[in-house]
């Protein structure tokens, strides 16, 4: 039987895990690599030259459709994207007949995604998918909006959140605590889902558990190994991580 030589791609060990356990029950797969950003994938989907990948939208540095649009559309292989909830993200999955599984997927919709994957792999149907993912991608480009305002849930009421008002994220478990000026509120998320849906010209992911409006930003002070304090208005100081560095740069120039 020849395998079907598969890469799984996400940011979240856990969710990675999830996907491991579930094939581990195909005989006909075999897992070849694993990656935890989008950076990583390019250079294994380049390498390796897969027959199948399971992809991340929302991961920190590239994202999902960054990956796509990175790679050769000849050496595309057939692609299960994974992703939180996005409704605009689904609907596009839809309207160009892309598989998706959302997180969190039952048994059933991830065998009938792999399967759906096999069959066309089976019948080499994968520029017809080449087209599809193109498209996707043209369209996502295009018609991409952003969340303007966040539904919080407190002490038994609910109210909105103004993107704008946010100075800075932290990760807080399954919770993800919004700093405002004084106020900080908790929202059910996790941050690779919430950052897919700012406006990253204007929330910069730092480090794996912060995410800060750029437009609080002071000072910046350059520490060792590529890291950073960068300094928000209200005085907030916050330390970037070495892998995050590249998104500063991209912000800054060649001033950094």
């Amino acid at each position: 039987m020849e395998k079907i030589r598969t890469v799984i791609v996400d940011d979240e060990p856990i969710a990675r895990r999830g996907i491991r356990a579930q094939l581990k029950e195909e005989a006909d797969i075999e897992i070849v690599a694993e990656c935890g950003n989008g950076r990583d994938a390019i250079k294994v989907i380049e390498e390796q030259k897969p027959d199948l990948v399971f992809l991340d939208i929302q991961m920190p540095e590239l994202d999902g459709f960054s990956v796509i649009e990175a790679i050769n559309a000849e050496r595309l292989p057939a692609v299960i994207f994974v992703t939180a909830y996005d409704k605009y993200a689904l609907r596009a999955f839809e309207v160009h007949a892309l598989d998706y599984l959302l997180k969190p997927f039952d048994n059933e919709r991830f065998t009938k995604a792999l399967e759906r994957a096999r069959k066309q792999i089976e019948r080499r149907s994968l520029s017809d998918l080449n087209r599809r993912l193109q498209s996707l991608i043209d369209d996502l480009k295009s018609n991409r909006k952003y969340a303007e305002r966040l539904v919080i849930k407190s002490a038994g009421r609910i109210f909105f959140l103004n993107v704008e008002e946010i100075d800075w994220i932290e990760a807080a478990d399954n919770y993800v605590r919004l700093h405002a000026g004084r106020d900080s509120h908790l929202l059910r998320e996790t941050m690779s889902s919430l950052e897919g849906r700012l406006d990253p010209t204007q929330f910069l992911r730092i480090h794996r558990s912060i995410i800060i409006n750029t437009r609080r930003i002071k000072e910046l002070h350059p520490l060792f190994h590529g890291e950073y304090e960068i300094v928000l208005s209200n005085g907030k100081r916050l330390t970037s991580g070495r892998n995050y560095r590249n998104r500063l740069q991209e912000l800054f120039g060649n001033s950094l």
